[in-house]
């Protein structure tokens, strides 16, 4: 990918954004640029304005981490926009390279994972990637996500299922929020791993087949993602909204455990009971079919 280009593209949109009066700066009155000036931000950091140009022109590599946090902060970027700026520039840089994480490719859990994952039975739980390849699962991820597992193309995959299969307008009710998040987590691991082919292909797909990630991905907005709740509405229990936690494997870089759970009592935990036992009765979400 073009590291100088998502450089330039993502210091100019998160410069447009700050208004004057946000960095504490006198508005003025003729104003042609959306945002900040470049000269408003080399000052607001500390460095030449020629300097800031060549910044913003995506010639990254070699700037300091001192220079990179008076930008972040010029720039009032938060923790995931922060991490994503240094990112970019140790991408950019010809001696550093980004610790390698795994693609999945090749990669099965081990028994002590399989048995970790099939061990929790109150939700969903099951392992990605960067790219959001569902690598393994317990039953109820299987169940869960059965619309993933009969679309063409191995492993399963949740951006290729929300930008490319109709039927995950219904599966996530506010669809608008979720492609959001899915596009900032792609975005956040293109430039941790700027040389995983199959993270590019994977958004060179997305990009050619659909118009709503085209634009997203324009936005070059990332984000950490690691806990909160959503709702879904499954095809055979219908609508629960669950809580996650996301928790990063130490010991397989690049690789997130997740699990899913319903609030205790609540008609979303029902919905989790009604969907254990249809993934219980199902053919083909057994042990075998699960590849452990």
């Amino acid at each position: 990918m073009d590291n100088q280009a998502d450089v330039r593209e993502f210091l100019t949109s998160r410069r447009e954004r700050i208004t004057p009066e946000r960095a504490g700066l006198p508005a003025g009155g003729n104003r042609k640029v959306a945002g900040l000036r470049r000269s408003e931000v080399a000052t607001l950091a500390g460095v030449s304005v020629e300097y800031y140009t060549k910044l913003e022109r995506g010639q990254i590599s070699g700037a300091s981490p001192e220079v990179l946090d008076s930008l972040a902060r010029a720039l009032q970027l938060d923790e995931a926009e922060r991490a994503h700026l240094f990112d970019l520039a140790n991408a950019a840089s010809p001696v550093a390279r980004p610790r390698k994480r795994r693609s999945g490719k090749g990669w099965a859990p081990s028994p002590g994972l399989q048995w970790a994952l099939d061990g929790f039975t109150a939700g969903p739980a099951f392992v990605r990637n960067g790219r959001m390849d569902l690598l393994a699962v317990n039953p109820l991820a299987r169940a869960f996500y059965t619309e993933l597992y009969d679309m063409p193309g191995q492993p399963p995959n949740i951006a290729r299922h929300a930008f490319l299969d109709p039927r995950a307008y219904d599966f996530y009710p506010d669809w608008e929020g979720f492609a959001d998040i899915t596009v900032a987590i792609l975005r956040t691991e293109a430039a941790r791993d700027p040389h995983n082919k199959e993270l590019h292909d994977l958004i060179g797909e997305l990009s050619t087949r659909s118009d709503e990630f085209r634009t997203r991905w324009g936005k070059h907005n990332v984000r950490h993602h690691g806990s909160g709740f959503k709702t879904f509405r499954h095809p055979v229990v219908g609508e629960m909204t669950l809580a996650y936690e996301g928790m990063d494997m130490e010991a397989h870089h690049g690789l997130t455990f997740t699990v899913y759970t319903a609030e205790p009592g609540s008609k979303s935990e029902e919905a989790m009971r009604l969907l254990a036992s249809w993934a219980a009765s199902t053919v083909g979400v057994g042990r075998a079919e699960l590849g452990a």
